[in-house]
């Protein structure tokens, strides 16, 4: 649950701040008669993000054995390819966002070009949407559904309450920081799904587990234990891994590390709020 509530949190304020800064040049244009094809854009990404959700979630329930093992495996290590694409680019281009952002809405309006300020609004939502269905999808595989369901309402209904506080009060929020560790949790919950979908390709005998468990603290710490299972949920915990989950958590954390080093200095701001 808390795993999908900070994933929807993070995917739902990212999408409000997009159709935030939207809607405000429309505003600073005096073209708020506009405002309709944005919300128009939001609702059918929303739409099809949702469609897309059930149908992953179909397809992982009517699969069973080493079909569910294969299906589960891929999605988690998917879901941690986007997720870490996700921070990379908001790490490399986030500074960048706002303005590009600001001046296509801008050209987008003083051209009437409605269906230009859609697309806008779709596509930004559309792939917050898609990210966000794959993202739950991978932590439905490691929680139960009804949580990750709540964790995920949850989540956007934060995101939402936040966003309307951001722009229609005199709330402050530091959206670089929230950015910067919501990132730092998410690579811990993307090492997580690393070492799972290992696991479970380690149960299908397509990935060799080289040594079965090198340790095993399930008598003091149970993974199926409340506490177990959240940090299972979060950080991937397992009381008895294998060695190729162990080097597969290892490996990515290392490869982060060598990734964020490697990128140019002054590119780590996120989006801010229009008007900030």
């Amino acid at each position: 649950m808390i795993a999908s509530y900070l994933i929807t949190l993070r995917e739902g304020l990212e999408a409000a701040l997009i159709v935030g800064i939207a809607l405000g040049v429309l505003a600073k244009l005096g073209r708020k008669e506009l405002r309709g094809w944005i919300w128009t854009g939001v609702a059918a990404a929303v739409v099809i993000s949702l469609g897309v959700a059930l149908a992953l979630n179909a397809m992982g329930s009517t699969l069973e054995g080493a079909a569910e093992e294969a299906f589960e495996g891929t999605a988690m290590l998917l879901a941690a390819g986007v997720l870490t694409w996700m921070i990379f680019w908001m790490q490399r281009q986030g500074r960048h966002v706002r303005q590009g952002l600001e001046r296509d809405v801008r050209s987008a309006a003083t051209r009437g070009q409605s269906w230009g300020l859609f697309g806008i609004a779709f596509f930004a939502v559309l792939r917050e949407g898609i990210e966000t269905a794959l993202f739950l999808t991978a932590a439905a595989a490691v929680s139960s559904s009804w949580q990750t369901l709540w964790g995920g309402v949850l989540g956007l209904a934060t995101a939402v309450a936040l966003g309307w506080l951001i722009f229609a009060s005199t709330v402050q929020l530091d959206v670089r920081r929230f950015f910067q560790v919501t990132s730092v949790i998410l690579i811990f919950f993307a090492a997580g799904l690393v070492a799972q979908g290992v696991h479970e390709f380690n149960e299908l005998g397509w990935i060799p587990a080289l040594i079965e468990h090198v340790w095993d603290i399930n008598p003091i710490l149970d993974e199926k234990s409340t506490l177990g299972m959240v940090l299972k949920a979060l950080f991937g915990y397992n009381g008895n891994p294998s060695l190729s989950e162990v080097l597969a958590y290892g490996l990515y954390f290392v490869a982060i590390f060598l990734g964020l080093r490697r990128l140019p200095a002054g590119t780590e701001k996120a989006p801010q709020p229009a008007g900030s």
